[in-house]
């Protein structure tokens, strides 16, 4: 063989080699990453060959399976009061694919999690078709449906928890969507779902868990435990704070809301009040790293998984100016619903913050526990001694101060108001925010609730947390301690 065969000869081998190797690398290491790739359509329909397990509710299915015709896909979800559950479930399309529990545990609902390997095995042997497993959330149905519904037409969102568990009971967003509008893989469904995705009020949105604002005047607890954990203010002793008060390094004066005793208000009648210029003062007085570590405690600038992932919110590092306004919830402020839910669980709990979950058990389809939630504690936000003290803070609100309207008859309720201001010098309507729990006779705290009104259709002199989010969050309570009392 001459020299430029031979030279063509190893270069051929050398290709052939390679082609090996790559092929070999393929089918063994990569084969795994390529099996359930979200472009290989086999995955898709293996994951519609056989009608998916359920998301269950007390005890109660809200999805189903749907036979399909004229498809590769056997079978499309179907969902029982889509609009209501969607903020819970996401969705499952054959179209679009899946998201939130529906996709955190799409092989537990398709079959395919190898922990359900046992059952596979089964279904092998006796030629039966794959089942899927269950997803049973922590959610009331009762406490849900009291949400949506009396949140109405109002754009916003809503979060119901255990004080005790961290275990969510409702979870609702608004204007919501029907998963199973678009659950399928025709020219209607995708009509339907360019229609959500170009939807202005953005139903898709989960703003419980997704959406952060200024959280108002709520925060206001977490400055009151953050002046009650430095020692520096006790809940009835008179503070230093004129009425009304220039921020620090700067010529603008604070005021305060209405004509309510705020001048060296005590931290108790600041909180039944409201008093802007007492908790901009003690943010102040404690500084911004203070309050970026009391904040912390309570799940600040921290993602949580529920399993979803929900935004973080965030207490910034700023200057002394905005950390004041940062201190009664404005400035770059930012909360998720479901962190100032965490906030009311947390001082319902005597200063105990558990952490949120809505998923309580996993089930094969023999009905056997795949997996099972223990609540945990993620840590203590107050003492329990300053803990009580908020709650009494609180009560005061619900009693005697601008949370009135959260008021049950036979139960004792703590709350707290807030108007957080939206678009630039407060140009655009600001949103409406309640955080409240409720106490039973036995002294238990069944449940802690946050709402949130983005907008809704009053007049802007109409938008306030008792008028606005306080009756949804009063609905959602009441819902709760219905045969508890």
């Amino acid at each position: 063989m001459n020299k430029p065969l031979r030279r063509i000869a190893i270069f051929c081998g050398l290709l052939v080699l390679a082609l090996l190797i790559r092929d070999n690398w393929i089918q063994f290491a990569q084969a795994d990453e390529y099996k359930t790739h979200k472009n290989n359509r086999r995955v898709a329909i293996e994951r519609y060959a056989q009608p998916r397990g359920n998301i269950i509710v007390d005890g109660k299915a809200v999805t189903g399976s749907k036979a399909t015709k004229g498809t590769d896909f056997k079978y499309k979800r179907t969902y029982k009061n889509g609009e209501i559950w969607a903020p819970v479930t996401g969705y499952a399309s054959q179209a679009f694919g899946a998201t939130q529990l529906e996709s955190i545990y799409d092989g537990i609902l398709t079959g395919d999690d190898d922990r359900l390997f046992f059952n596979q095995t089964i279904d092998m042997f006796t030629g039966e078709d794959q089942k899927g497993g269950n997803v049973v959330t922590t959610l009331d149905a009762d406490v849900q449906k009291a949400g949506f519904e009396t949140m109405g037409d109002k754009k916003g969102a809503a979060v119901a928890i255990n004080p005790e568990t961290g275990a969510i009971l409702g979870l609702v967003s608004t204007p919501s969507y029907d998963p199973s509008s678009f659950a399928g893989n025709s020219s209607k469904d995708a009509e339907k779902w360019n229609g959500l995705l170009k939807d202005e009020d953005e139903p898709m949105l989960n703003r419980a868990l997704r959406q952060t604002y200024p959280p108002g005047s709520t925060f206001k607890v977490v400055t009151a435990a953050a002046a009650l954990e430095s020692g520096m203010y006790d809940i009835d002793e008179k503070t230093d704070t004129p009425d009304p008060y220039r921020l620090p390094q700067s010529t603008t004066d604070l005021g305060n809301d209405g004509n309510h005793p705020c001048e060296d208000a005590s931290l108790r009648v600041a909180m039944q009040w409201s008093c802007n210029t007492v908790f901009a003062k003690i943010s102040d007085e404690l500084g911004n790293e203070k309050m970026i570590e009391y904040s912390e405690r309570f799940g600040f600038n921290q993602e949580h998984f529920v399993p979803v992932r929900a935004a973080e919110s965030v207490y910034p590092e700023d200057n002394r100016p905005q950390n004041a306004m940062a201190g009664i919830g404005q400035a770059s402020n930012r909360a998720t619903p479901l962190q100032m839910a965490m906030v009311a669980a947390a001082v319902a709990n005597d200063g105990k913050l558990m952490e949120p979950y809505m998923m309580d058990q996993l089930i094969a389809p023999g009905l056997s526990v795949v997996e099972e939630h223990k609540p945990r504690e993620m840590g203590e936000i107050a003492s329990a001694e300053n803990a009580q003290k908020l709650q009494q803070m609180m009560e005061t609100v619900v009693e005697k101060g601008t949370g009135v309207p959260a008021q049950i008859d036979g139960v004792t309720v703590g709350g707290k108001t807030g108007t957080a201001q939206h678009g630039e010098n407060n140009e655009k309507n600001p949103y409406a925010w309640f955080i409240s729990y409720a106490k039973t006779s036995d002294g238990s705290t069944p449940i802690a609730v946050a709402v949130v009104v983005e907008s809704a259709d009053v007049l802007r002199d109409d938008i306030a947390g008792s008028k606005l989010a306080a009756p949804v969050a009063k609905a959602m309570m009441e819902a709760a301690l219905d045969g508890k009392r």
